[in-house]
């Protein structure tokens, strides 16, 4: 599969805003997917309910979180721009962007006061057993980081992995560290003709458990492999609608 065919597609058909092609399609499954991965109850027909229409339809008693909704509209957003700027080299400030955009408008008033939304974190926080970079030094980690990456003359999609594995022991932001890494590995993937992909909800406990394995024993094995399968179901999805 030609990765330049798969990014020249999404690019074409976001401008054209047509459903029912590859655009549409990776819109609606990626933010299901990467949302479910962080606890979000809405489902793939809610989800793109939310996309083509702006709303949303539930069955029976069901409660919809609207922070919920709010942050799967706001992927979409976080998409569009991720393909708008493909082509510009990744930095703090895009990455921060990011941020801005999918947490715009989640917050209660109070959490504006030290969420720092488009910003690193003001407070500590952890994941799981992995302790994280302290709030006094993720600009300085950060860009490390992007040094590191930066340096690296033809990147493979290990190195991708490597960056992503990197940037969530850093965990520079309050909350949607996770979101906003994997939009960044989608996006490093077709800027570095690499098949792009997302974890999908079926891989949730593979991608956990490799994250840990990869950051607490260096064992890169279970994070790769479940990569590399994600990245050919995306793939699949690609040739069903770009080959004759």
């Amino acid at each position: 599969m030609n990765v330049k065919q798969i990014k020249t597609a999404l690019i074409e058909q976001k401008n054209i805003e047509l459903k029912g092609n590859l655009y549409h399609k990776t819109q609606i499954d990626f933010a299901y997917n990467t949302n479910y991965l962080e606890g979000s109850m809405i489902t793939p027909d809610e989800t793109a309910s939310i996309y083509d229409t702006g709303t949303i339809l539930t069955s029976g008693d069901k409660v919809i979180v609207l922070k919920d909704m709010i942050e799967t509209k706001n992927h979409f957003t976080l998409f569009k721009y991720m393909l708008d700027t493909i082509d510009e080299p990744l930095t703090e400030d895009i990455i921060k962007k990011y941020h801005f955009i999918l947490k715009d408008s989640t917050l209660t008033d109070n959490e504006k006061q030290w969420f720092n939304v488009g910003d690193y974190k003001t407070k500590k926080n952890f994941v799981g057993e992995i302790t994280t970079s302290l709030p006094k030094n993720v600009a300085r980690d950060m860009n490390s980081l992007l040094a590191w990456y930066h340096n690296i003359k033809n990147k493979s999609i290990e190195d991708i992995i490597e960056f992503h594995v990197r940037f969530e022991k850093i965990h520079p932001f309050q909350d949607g560290n996770g979101r906003v890494g994997r939009m960044i590995m989608f996006r490093e993937c077709l800027a570095n003709d690499i098949i792009p992909f997302y974890i999908e909800d079926r891989n949730k406990e593979f991608y956990i458990r490799g994250i840990r394995e990869y950051q607490l024993h260096n064992d890169k094995t279970y994070l790769i492999d479940t990569c590399l399968n994600s990245q050919d179901n995306y793939e699949k999805m690609a040739k069903y609608f770009l080959e004759d």
